[in-house]
């Protein structure tokens, strides 16, 4: 399994970015792209993660699961429906494949159209 950093890497290169000019779009110093890149930083908050996937033009979705990261506000709004964090303890105790999320993802699309 690939690192955070590793993962990074991976994709500022696909986006053929220096890590200074990753490090200027983001708004932090070269050095700490190169850290976390060399994996000697633990992976920053959520909200700079979304701030590199928008640089480097992948889904924050990726990098926050190569963190092992939330969205940010995501726990908040968890906290506060007792359902959903049930849910997504049967979904992980069941193990998901990554089609199963896809197709999940898209049943609950689905569950709005059928309201409205």
């Amino acid at each position: 399994m690939s690192t955070f950093g590793v993962i990074l890497k991976e994709k500022r290169r696909a986006a053929s970015l220096s890590q200074r000019q990753l490090a200027e779009k983001v708004g932090v110093d070269f050095s700490y792209i190169s850290k976390l890149e060399n994996d000697r930083l633990q992976a920053p908050a959520a909200d700079t993660i979304a701030r590199i996937a928008e640089c480097v033009g992948c889904p924050v979705e990726d990098l926050l699961a190569a963190a092992k990261k939330m969205p940010a506000g995501l726990n908040d709004s968890l906290i506060n429906e007792p359902t959903a964090v049930r849910f997504l303890q049967e979904a992980s105790k069941m193990q998901l494949t990554p089609d199963e999320w896809q197709r999940l993802l898209g049943q609950l699309y689905g569950l709005r159209e059928e309201t409205e």
